[in-house]
């Protein structure tokens, strides 16, 4: 695609950018569990706000996600005015207060230690007797500061909750439809981008357009939101969860293996890009808004 031409903001000419619109957005406020499509979100330091703000652990304290126990795909949250309700096969639901927590604790996702609250015995024995193994459930704790690896971020003081690394993941339409494409030419069924869990999702990109973008700038009635674009989302086998029945396949990733792996990334297999805040907090995004984006020169 190439990238039409217009006046930035100093009046000059600005052929590296290009328009584009927010075709979705979604929150996944427990990690690992299912997603919520919005046409709202409100950025706050961490991301969107309430994304990854729960994590499930096991008895050690330590997050557990898809990748062990893949049946974590068909906890479906719903976002209610005060509360956050869960609902799984068999299990009758789990309502969550937005303002209850209980006992301070320490979590650990990937290598880091945070600081957050256990969310009481209750929210243990449901994700324990859906799960099938011991587990409570922990809630970020918004005084605590998580640091994005600044080896990506540079000199911006980026944070995140319970994400695995950065607060925002960027996907694109064009991305999945170059997936589905192929998935189509082997036989086999086409997928929904809730397999990828992405936060913001473009129109106007090619396929996979995003791997190319510096920034992105979205004009809110609040003013702009700036994110800048400072990982390829390297992929593990979570994409390959069928989200309604939690059922393990391997076409996504073997089809991905064919043609994404990431030179940035040692050949790893990416799709999306993990994003930072550069402007915007307390600002909220809405589906179908128009922006721009630049691109980057590396």
């Amino acid at each position: 695609m190439d990238a039409p031409s217009f006046a930035d903001a100093d009046g000059a000419a600005a052929d590296d950018r290009l328009p584009v619109r927010l075709h979705a957005l979604y929150l996944h406020p427990i990690k690992s569990c299912a997603g919520i499509a919005q046409t709202e979100g409100l950025v706050i330091e961490t991301g969107l706000d309430l994304d990854r703000a729960w994590m499930v652990v096991d008895a050690d304290g330590r997050f557990v996600t898809q990748r062990e126990l893949p049946r974590m795909a068909l906890i479906r949250p719903t976002l209610k005015s005060t509360e956050l309700v869960l609902r799984a096969p068999g299990m009758l639901a789990l309502h969550l207060a937005l303002d209850r927590v209980e006992t301070p604790c320490r979590v650990t996702v990937w290598n880091d230690e945070v600081a957050a609250y256990d969310m009481g015995d209750l929210c243990a024995q449901w994700f324990s007797d859906f799960l099938g193994r011991p587990l409570r459930l922990a809630r970020f704790d918004p005084e605590h500061k998580r640091v994005c690896d600044q080896r990506w971020t540079g000199e911006i003081d980026a944070e995140t909750a319970f994400a695995d690394g950065f607060p925002i993941l960027v996907a694109s339409t064009g991305g999945l439809a170059e997936l589905n494409r192929r998935l189509a030419a082997q036989g086999e069924a086409e997928v929904g981008m809730e397999r990828f869990r992405p936060n913001v999702v473009l129109d106007g990109l090619d396929a996979h357009g995003e791997d190319a973008l510096d920034e992105i700038v979205f004009e809110t009635p609040e003013g702009p939101v700036r994110l800048k674009m400072v990982k390829p989302c390297a992929r593990c086998t979570i994409p390959d969860v069928d989200p309604q029945t939690a059922e393990c396949g391997h076409a996504v990733g073997d089809t991905l293996a064919g043609y994404r792996a990431d030179a940035r990334l040692d050949g790893k297999i990416t799709f999306g890009m993990n994003a930072v805040i550069v402007e915007g907090i307390d600002r909220t995004l809405a589906v179908g808004m128009t922006g721009s984006a630049s691109y980057r020169f590396d």
